[in-house]
């Protein structure tokens, strides 16, 4: 997918969304990756140490009534392993995204509200990069930022979380635990069977109402 293709999801949402209060920001914070591969089908899947990374992005945040809505995000997002098993001992590689989540919004209370969002998340390979590559061998997970190496650039998946919000007039503060499951694998080249990632988050957002 372009990234051509992500303004285009955002005027889309505000278009659908013309009638309901809209609401703009930015979330921010830190991502705690893990990992894990199999070299075989049927193989025994072998963990890897994820990293842990700050997180930027850009909301557009829509209320369709009082307890029901939805949101897009335009996300920096690093995820990727820091390896400390004895395989993989001292390899670490970053890939760094550009994501799109598109989540539906559930909200319980007033000016101070508990929400839950859910909802798939698309994405994009900006960069991949291997920060330190000491152990090599037929176990050991295959690299993916040196030439000749070509990761799949799509990622996708599910992204869920919860987090409370208070509203002061148009202004609003959040802060929120998420969880996101890849489906897209970066393995374009058959070295390994599977390479699977997940991300925790843990965040804080400011949102202006900009259409009430």
């Amino acid at each position: 997918m372009s990234t051509k293709l992500f303004p285009l999801l955002a005027f889309l949402f505000i278009a659908f969304g013309a009638e309901a209060q809209t609401s703009i920001g930015f979330r921010g914070g830190y991502t705690s990756s893990s990992a894990s591969y199999r070299v075989t089908l049927g193989s025994f899947p072998r963990g890897l140490t994820g990293i842990t990374a700050p997180t930027y992005s850009f909301v557009i945040e829509q209320f369709f009534d009082k307890n029901a809505g939805a949101q897009i995000e335009f996300q920096l997002l690093t995820t990727g392993y820091a390896a400390t098993d004895s395989i993989n001992m001292g390899n670490e590689a970053h890939f760094d995204y550009i994501k799109v989540p598109i989540l539906s919004n559930f909200y319980l209370g007033n000016s101070g509200r508990f929400h839950i969002r859910l909802g798939p998340h698309l994405g994009y390979l900006l960069r991949a990069q291997e920060i330190a590559r000491p152990m090599e061998g037929e176990l050991v997970v295959p690299t993916y930022g040196q030439p000749g190496d070509d990761p799949r650039r799509i990622m996708y998946g599910l992204t869920g979380g919860v987090g409370l919000s208070k509203l002061f007039g148009r202004h609003t503060v959040q802060a929120e635990v998420r969880f996101s499951y890849e489906f897209g694998r970066p393995e374009s080249q058959d070295r390994v069977f599977d390479l699977n990632f997940t991300q925790l988050e843990f965040t804080l957002a400011y949102l202006f109402m900009v259409i009430k």
